[in-house]
């Protein structure tokens, strides 16, 4: 495996960080399931259906908006 991390300033522990998501990306996107909108979870790691309470991912900043990779948590907590 090629190491970049010199080349871009980056290091592998910086992946698995929380990264915040752009609040305007954020107004437009719904969940796939019931279209409901999402709000970003307290951990900034998901965005969480405010009717079903489907949990999406999110990698590298990037949502994972697929049904079959969200989890269903009623109880997690988000930002508002």
């Amino acid at each position: 495996m090629i190491d970049y991390s010199e080349h871009y300033n980056i290091s592998y522990q910086d992946w698995n960080e929380p990264m915040s998501i752009n609040p305007k990306i954020l107004n437009i996107l719904a969940c796939p399931k019931c279209k409901s909108d999402v709000e970003l979870t307290s951990d900034e790691k998901g965005l969480k259906c405010v009717k079903c309470h489907r949990v999406y991912p999110i990698k590298q900043e990037i949502p994972i908006m697929l049904i079959d990779e969200a989890s269903i948590e009623p109880d997690r907590e988000t930002k508002k």
